[in-house]
């Protein structure tokens, strides 16, 4: 038997010895002793931690909450071991690390002291990648953002490389462009000093060279290892610096190369497959930035509305790509038992917010170009209207009045309910702007001839004939820098002629502003075809069997996710004849899901027509990123099966699949 000075010092040593950070608390929250481990996790000293309470640790939006945790623990204490709760605790420093905790009350005393263990584990594989992923997502949503309100490239240009070094934890980021004869490349911007390669340098177009390496072989290049690179000629400035590894993607202009986005590190093998798609989002987002402004330059011929219309449709339709991806795995990230902690989830919706919001600007870019999914209903202007103002007048100015007048028996109109609305709030916070100093806003409806004409009219400062003709250009904004993109009456504009209707400016300095939207009117013929009425909680049917068409390999994986979320089976195919070839050999199948523009080849209507005539009851939902790939060469008139546009949720692709199962239930009209 041990002598009990001798056991008091192999407990002490073992208390110091121990990996995980241990503090032994009293009853009252005090900390009696804490060993060397929980000085590392918490930048205190021993002496420093021994003269705090528990609560010190706490961050202060539960810190109260932890009080009361902490008293009823004291009545029933009991041993809780290592993984059954995530906390957050707060260093000495300010900054919070996620913890798990360990409670081990001592059997002597009353109240007893307690045992704490705690360990950090933002370290963890799993959670370290959960985070990484959030922390993309999130700089991904960001650039998207900018990529849309930036009409000057270089406000792009000069905050991406911040924003992708910030993400990716790294030294250095530097945009190389191609120069038009193709014989050199511009640092058109970085972050991180490197000799040789600062903003506006130039550096030689050869296969040897770092760049010209990535644009030669048209792929992404990942380096491990500087010091090992045999592929290129390594810059003895890298090694000085000690940059160790690396990962470059091209930027490409419609199967053009114009340049490479490159990030290095210090940290040895520091990129890697995660890295390399977040770098080639960013890279697909510059790109078309660069694409948009050099579109933007050819603004000044009559043709303008048109040139720009087809420049960002194609921007949104791949960015709706990307925000499928995007915000795909954010809800998978956000359902993830493990990621619960409230620092992860805010973390976590912070992204979802501002991928939401990209999504709503690439809304925007659709719809001025015309080529937004429209699902037009019937609109009775009188609730709509009135519905409007209530909500107008409860969030705008208490000195602006707002009036609506709606004619007797004035019909209703065909057209997106959703659209309209949005078109109607543009031209009203336009109006409000227009009376800084307070007036009048009226809402009036009346039938002229076969439309019905909604105006809006404000008692403001009006607009002088200059401002007036290129009210409805994209891009174009009197208000001041930082205030708006430029996009709100060039999306009425796009809106208003893709619903076979016309739009309007009555106007002077000083006389205020009535904007018109006439829209046809709602037809009982009108409320056939596809778009059927079936409910967003509409229940799907047991046992569906769905072919998933989809050459997106990142979207094709969500959308299964989402198939898989929603208890359904389903097969994959890459692109039409793939899916062709599928049910040829396997025909047992309820629905087709696929996507419209299946790149070189088979177009989605061609499979959906061929799939239909060899089974004719099979349903067929489309996804597209934009209206104008339903319509079929030199046709006007829409196709019969319903469509999904993307980014979507689970709940709007379950959705779309009961409307689609109606549809084909009911048969041709």
């Amino acid at each position: 038997m041990l002598p009990g000075t001798e056991v008091d010092s192999i407990y002490r040593s073992m208390f110091a010895a121990y990996p995980d950070a241990l503090l032994l608390v009293d009853g009252s929250g005090a900390i009696l002793m804490a060993n060397p481990a929980a000085c590392e996790l918490l930048g205190y000293s021993t002496d420093e931690l021994a003269s705090l309470s528990v609560d010190a640790l706490v961050p202060d939006a539960v810190r109260a909450r932890h009080a009361e945790y902490r008293a009823a623990y004291a009545h029933e204490p009991r041993a809780r071991p290592m993984g059954t709760q995530e906390l957050v605790a707060r260093r000495r420093d300010g900054r919070e690390v996620m913890v798990e905790i360990a409670l081990s009350p001592l059997p002597n005393g009353t109240p007893p002291l307690v045992v704490a263990a705690m360990r950090g584990i933002a370290s963890y594989p799993r959670v370290k990648l959960a985070m990484e992923r959030a922390r993309y997502s999130e700089c991904v949503a960001e650039v998207g953002r900018l990529a849309v309100d930036a009409r000057d490239p270089q406000t792009l240009f000069h905050q991406l490389p911040e924003l992708c070094a910030a993400a990716l934890h790294c030294d250095v980021v530097r945009v190389f462009l191609l120069e038009p004869d193709l014989r050199e490349f511009r640092v058109a911007a970085g972050v991180g000093g490197i000799p040789g390669e600062a903003v506006g340098a130039r550096v030689p177009n050869r296969i040897d060279t770092p760049p010209g390496y990535v644009v030669a072989h048209g792929r992404p290049v990942i380096i491990e290892d500087y010091k090992t690179e045999r592929r290129f000629a390594v810059p003895a400035a890298y090694l000085d610096l000690g940059l160790t590894s690396a990962l470059a993607v091209p930027l490409s202009d419609r199967g053009r190369m114009i340049g490479a986005l490159s990030a290095r590190s210090r940290e040895h093998k520091r990129f890697g497959v995660e890295e390399q798609r977040f770098m080639e989002s960013l890279a697909n987002l510059l790109a078309s930035n660069v694409q948009r402004a050099e579109s933007e330059e050819a603004l000044n011929h009559a043709q303008r509305l048109e040139s720009v219309g087809q420049l960002t449709g194609g921007i949104a339709h791949d960015f709706n790509n990307l925000l499928t991806v995007i915000q795909g795995n954010l809800l998978g990230l956000q359902r993830a038992p493990e990621l619960q902690s409230k620092d992860l989830q805010d973390s976590l919706l912070s992204a979802s917010r501002a991928a939401r919001r990209a999504g709503e600007l690439t809304g925007k870019l659709l719809t001025f170009s015309r080529r937004q999914v429209l699902q037009p209903a019937r609109v009775d202007p009188s609730p709509l209207l009135r519905s409007l103002a209530e909500m107008l007048q409860r969030t705008i100015d208490q000195r602006v009045l707002i009036q609506v007048d709606v004619e007797a028996n004035c019909p209703s109109v065909h057209a997106d309910p959703g659209q309209l609305e949005s078109a109607l709030l543009n031209i009203a916070i336009n109006a409000r702007d227009a009376m800084p100093e307070g007036g009048v806003l009226s809402f009036k409806a009346r039938i002229v001839g076969e439309n019905v004409a909604l105006a809006v009219t404000d008692t403001g400062v009006g607009m002088p004939e200059e401002v007036r003709e290129r009210a409805f250009e994209p891009f174009f904004t009197t208000k001041a820098k930082g205030r708006g993109t430029g996009l709100g009456l060039s999306t009425v504009y796009g809106f208003v002629k893709q619903s076979k209707g016309t739009v309007e400016i009555d106007t002077a300095p000083g006389r205020g502003t009535t904007v018109t939207l006439q829209l046809p009117r709602w037809q009982p013929a009108d409320a056939g075809g596809a778009g059927g009425e079936a409910s967003a909680g509409a229940e799907l049917p047991r046992h569906l069997r769905v072919l998933m068409v989809e050459d997106e390999p990142e979207v094709r994986k969500v959308l299964g996710t989402f198939l898989t979320q929603l208890g359904i089976g389903f097969a994959t195919a890459a692109d039409g004849e793939q899916a062709m070839a599928w049910l040829e050999s396997d025909g047992d199948l309820d629905l087709l899901l696929t996507d419209i523009a299946l790149g070189p080849g088979m177009r989605g209507t061609d499979l959906a027509r061929r799939a239909q005539q060899r089974d004719p009851d099979l349903a067929v939902l489309l996804m597209s990123g934009f209206a104008s790939e339903l319509q079929d060469a030199g046709s006007e008139e829409p196709l019969p099966w319903e469509l999904l546009r993307k980014p979507c949720t689970p709940e709007e692709l379950a959705a779309a699949l009961a409307r689609a199962l109606a549809t084909a239930a009911r048969g041709p009209d």
